[in-house]
């Protein structure tokens, strides 16, 4: 993957990013590669046809910027999928995904409860990121509604990471080692906040039967 991209410069970061949307394709890997790339710290060049960037700043945003772009689309084709796919989609093919009607069940209500914070929360983190677009079209999400959410969530990741490995250049495979324990502070933080949001709101209507009962 590292070799994809140091051989075909931003059309390689283009076709992962759009992929990652919808499967695990190591998006945190091509970004953090691909900011290291760019920071000069590695052989090779950030490239775009017969357009070379110089090491720099211009190929930092080079790569963070076709990052989101392609990331974005693929979000979007991902819950063209779900929207108009369903469940039918799912049902004859999710086996391969690993996706049971189970999981799709548990996805459903997640988005009716938390779909607000799930979407940005989600594409912004790593693995969680791939499994967002196509349950959210699934789930009915308006496209409208889902972009924008999405579109934060993709640029906070894009630019952290790329800033990640332009920082630590050649030494990216450390900080990829220690990246993949983002995951489970993420889905800590996720799990706490939910069942604080539950809490609170059965507390709230705790509180509505006690007045009404007065």
């Amino acid at each position: 993957m590292t070799s994809f991209v140091g051989n075909h410069g931003l059309f390689a970061v283009a076709l992962l990013m759009f992929v990652a949307a919808m499967l695990p394709a190591a998006s945190e890997v091509t970004m953090l590669y691909g900011g290291a790339l760019a920071s000069g710290a590695l052989a090779g060049q950030i490239a775009l046809g017969g357009h070379h960037f110089k090491p720099g700043f211009d190929s930092y945003l080079a790569v963070v910027l076709t990052g989101v772009i392609a990331n974005l689309v693929g979000a979007t084709f991902g819950w063209a999928l779900g929207a108009y796919g369903g469940h039918g989609l799912l049902e004859r093919h999710g086996r391969w995904l690993h996706v049971t009607p189970e999981r799709i069940e548990r996805a459903e209500k997640w988005f009716e409860r938390f779909g607000t914070v799930a979407v940005p929360l989600g594409f912004a983190c790593p693995v969680i990121r791939s499994f967002v677009a196509l349950p959210a079209g699934i789930a009915g999400w308006p496209l409208r509604r889902m972009l924008p959410l999405a579109l934060a969530g993709i640029a906070v990741f894009c630019f952290a990471i790329a800033g990640l490995g332009w920082a630590v250049g050649s030494s990216w495979h450390t900080a990829r080692h220690y990246l993949s324990y983002l995951d489970y502070v993420v889905v800590l933080a996720a799990v706490l906040g939910a069942a604080f949001w539950v809490y609170r709101r059965r507390a709230d209507t705790m509180r509505r039967r006690g007045d009404s009962a007065r």
